[in-house]
């Protein structure tokens, strides 16, 4: 459809998102946008092209506002290491030997996805175990949180990596009883790999992002954070040559500043800050600490059966402030990973010294995960217009780690969405996918079903307490996602918005609770435009 032709739907369950008119039945597009949405008598007269919804049940398009989409899209083509296909670290090297055999010698083997917990003998892997599996070509395996790459034997020496190594600041280089690399390099120890691993071509990255966009179309996904890579690459250009031959998604792209804080010729063009572009560079991208199934995000008390691991404090100083100097100057939005409470705190007492220097409507700092705050932090967050980014996926999927982590109590306390919405905090849900231990990790239902139920995949009681209803869910995921990210006119069905949206193949306001991850797209419209049917 040309995007100035006009056409209506009606006959839907539209949920708009929209708390000023939450329902419709009818409405109606031109040049991508709702003109008109309520009755079907409230429509104009001149209709246009007509779409019957059939009575089916039309919500927004979801936003997901924190993901690694060019990541995701790449480690789809290396070994997943997860349930089905691999439930034990014996079929973890049974893997790599397969894969060994297919390359041959001397070329990496790359896989993605373990959680020690997912594994029958419920530890990570380490060198020696990838060594049996191949001693001729390096390996390396990024854990699914990307906080933590195990190696082999062979991808230490090319790093230069042995006993003598120091760790790096804000990284750990996990040592064994005898002061030897066990090959897990934690936070910033990972990224000693990083420049020796083998790039994919810029044609071939389009590619693959945009059989991507094929997926997140046909899961309901129209809008997308990129959060960052674990390299210096710049995945602008990767977007732009995608939009060009037919990815849909709007994007807003951050820059991971490790890797450019050193770079003094590193900027952003004024011209990719334009919101009103499908792609548009959004800001930079901090990480204050590590995750909470790696143990390494940095906590306010210490880890279950542990007296002083309190996780790790990953950001440096001069790291902080010379992110803070750079989105003032530039007008941008800063991002900071926070998981843990002192993470937390760290990362939201320097944001409140600032007065917002963002455009009116964009959060000038957005907090990612936010897993386990204190009621003082919401309330300052709430105060200054931080917004928060949060993932139930995580709960649902990653539950034995929390427990084996945390244990059940403080489980049960973590991620109090009900007391964020109810302290005024603006909040955003995602997936951060790849970074989560579930096959298919930007699918967006399973986290709906966590945040209306609190009960994880394996039936893991993770808080009653802090369920919110599936209407509130979906605003988190839609409207809510797209005002963390400073989106302007997306996450709602209103005049004057984008006409995106989703037709469900059910409805999701009346099917059990513990159905809702079955719930699927039908259909996916950008821009009042189809972009995916289901067969």
């Amino acid at each position: 459809m040309c995007r100035q032709e006009r056409i209506s739907f009606i006959n839907g369950k539209i949920f708009t998102s929209d708390s000023r008119k939450p329902y419709a039945e009818a409405m109606t597009c031109s040049g991508g946008r709702i003109i008109k949405i309520g009755r079907r008598d409230e429509l104009p007269e001149d209709l246009g092209q007509v779409v019957d919804l059939k009575g089916r049940r039309v919500i927004p398009g979801f936003v997901d506002a924190h993901m690694h989409p060019v990541m995701l899209a790449d480690f789809r083509k290396k070994i997943t290491v997860m349930p089905p296909d691999i439930c034990s670290i014996e079929e973890l090297i049974q893997a790599v030997r397969e894969h060994r055999e297919q390359q041959g010698p001397g070329k990496w083997i790359e896989g993605w996805g373990y959680d020690e917990q997912g594994f029958r003998e419920k530890r990570s892997p380490n060198r020696y175990d990838l060594d049996r599996a191949c001693s001729d070509a390096p390996v390396s395996l990024m854990r699914n949180c990307a906080h933590i790459r195990c190696v082999n034997s062979m991808a230490l020496k090319l790093a230069g990596i042995d006993r003598n190594t120091p760790d790096p600041p804000g990284g750990e280089i996990e040592r064994d009883e005898n002061g030897e690399p066990t090959g897990i390099l934690k936070e910033n120890a990972r990224n000693l790999i990083a420049s020796l691993l083998p790039q994919e071509s810029l044609e071939k990255k389009t590619d693959n992002l945009l059989e991507l966009g094929k997926l997140l179309s046909s899961q309901g996904i129209t809008a997308i954070c990129d959060m960052g890579n674990l390299d210096e690459s710049d995945n602008f250009p990767i977007y732009e040559r995608a939009a060009a031959r037919g990815f849909c998604q709007k994007v807003g792209i951050y820059y991971m500043w490790d890797f450019f804080m050193n770079d003094k010729k590193f900027s952003i063009p004024r011209e990719h800050m334009d919101r009103n572009r499908q792609i548009f560079a959004a800001g930079l991208k901090l990480i204050g600490d590590g995750s909470i199934s790696g143990r390494t995000a940095w906590m306010d008390k210490p880890y279950k059966d542990s007296q002083d691991n309190y996780g790790i404090s990953v950001c440096t100083e001069e790291m902080l402030e010379t992110a803070v100097e750079f989105c003032k100057k530039n007008h941008c939005q800063l991002s900071m990973h926070a998981m843990g409470g002192r993470a937390i705190e760290r990362m939201i007492s320097r944001a409140v010294r600032e007065k917002k220097w963002t455009e009116e409507g964009i959060p000038y700092v957005r907090i990612e995960h936010v897993t386990d705050p204190s009621e003082e932090c919401i309330e300052k967050a709430a105060a200054h217009g931080i917004s928060f980014v949060t993932q139930p996926i995580f709960l649902y999927a990653e539950s034995a780690s929390y427990l084996a982590n945390l244990g059940p109590e403080w489980l049960r306390e973590c991620y109090p969405v009900k007391k964020m919405l109810e302290k005024g905090v603006c909040l955003g849900f995602s997936t951060d996918a790849p970074a989560t231990f579930w096959s298919v990790p930007s699918d967006p239902f399973p986290g709906l079903k966590l945040a209306v139920t609190r009960r994880a995949a394996d039936g893991t009681d993770c808080g009653a307490e802090h369920a919110v209803d599936i209407e509130t869910a979906i605003r988190l995921y839609t409207r809510g996602a797209a005002l963390a990210a400073g989106f302007q006119d997306i996450g709602m069905l209103a005049e004057g918005c984008r006409a995106d949206f989703v037709v469900l193949n059910r409805d999701i306001l009346q099917v059990p609770a513990e159905e809702i991850d079955r719930v699927r797209a039908e259909e996916t419209y950008v821009d009042g435009s189809c972009v995916y049917r289901a067969d």
